[in-house]
This record gives C-alpha cells, structure tokens and sequence, in this order.
C-alpha cells in the first residue's frame, strides 16, 4: 500500500512538474527565482522568552539567506534581488502571511520576473518543528514542487541541516527528471 502511494505521489509530481523542468531541461542558465524570506508560524509563542524569539529570528534570516545560496550555487536557480520589490512585500507583509495570501506571492513574483520561492517554519515545541517550501510559477499559479523537511531541535545547526537536506532533495528530483527526459528524447 505504501508502495502504491509513493508511486502515485511520483506520478502526479512529475505530471505536475514534467513541463516546467522539460522547459529548462535542456536550458544552461536555471530559471530565476524569488525566494522569499521564511516565515514563522510559532505554536509555543506565549510561552518562550525574548532572548529565543530573537534567536529564531536570526535562524529565519540565516536558513533564508542559505537557501538562496545554495540554489543558487547548485544551479537549481538563478536567484533574484527581492529588493526590487521590497515596498510590496513589505505591504502585503503588513496584511497576511506570504504562505497563505491567495496569489499575492504570485505578484511578488511577476513584480520579480520569476518563480516564487513560499518558505516557512513552523515551530510545534522546541524539540518539534519543520521547514516547509513551496515553488510557484507565476504565470500559470501552479505549485510546482512543494516539500515538508522534519527537524528535531531548535538550533542553528538543526535549521542548518534541515536546509541542506532540503536542497540536496530538490537537486536529487531535478537530476532525476533530466534523465527521465533524456531517455523519453531517445525514444
């Protein structure tokens, strides 16, 4: 059973993705993309003191900046300068969460000129939290990859860690799907 719902899970995934990476599979230069800034949805917020609510404050700055340099550096993605919209991710800061703000992310995006990059953590206890993403190509709003990353422990080095599992997994996909289009170009 398992089984049968992982393969179904591949299957709708590379239905989903198989045109946006068929589009740049055989491009040099990876799409661009805006990843936004992680956000932070804290269950245990009331009950923590200012000096950890600042720590993770700085671990979403550096999990964030990470994350664009390690797209970056792998080639997955040319990573664009969300200071040219700043002003309008600020507003629509000022309004909702990015995750969950009915295509406005999708704006920031075009406002960018590439695919938007949805980050958040949310934070259970301090021993239960996870990294979550989600990739949208702007022009059509289509989710084209989303993954959940599991960490234990809120340290810089467990944000840290769940990052770099988190890219090697996006890498490990990508690769996969080039050679899967290879071998469909060979027949």
């Amino acid at each position: 059973m398992r089984r049968r719902i992982r393969l179904r899970e591949f299957m709708a995934w590379l239905i989903v993705g198989m045109p946006a990476i068929a589009a740049g599979a055989n491009s040099p230069d990876p799409k661009s993309a805006a990843v936004l800034d992680f956000e932070l949805i804290n269950e245990i917020r009331d009950y923590e003191t200012e000096a950890s609510q600042a720590a993770q404050q700085r671990r979403l700055i550096l999990i964030s900046d990470t994350l664009r340099s390690e797209l970056a550096q792998r080639g997955l993605y040319r990573t664009v300068d969300n200071n040219i919209a700043a002003n309008l991710i600020a507003e629509q800061k000022s309004l909702q969460d990015l995750r969950s703000c009915n295509g406005c992310e999708l704006d920031i995006g075009r406002a960018l000129g590439a695919e938007v990059v949805v980050s958040w953590v949310q934070k259970v206890s301090n021993l239960i939290l996870n990294i979550n993403i989600e990739v949208k190509d702007v022009a059509s709003g289509t989710t084209l990859y989303t993954k959940s990353v599991d960490l234990r422990g809120n340290t810089d080095k467990s944000w840290l860690r769940g990052i770099n599992y988190m890219v090697d997994s996006i890498e490990e996909k990508e690769q996969h799907l080039r050679c899967v289009l290879r071998n469909t170009e060979k027949h």
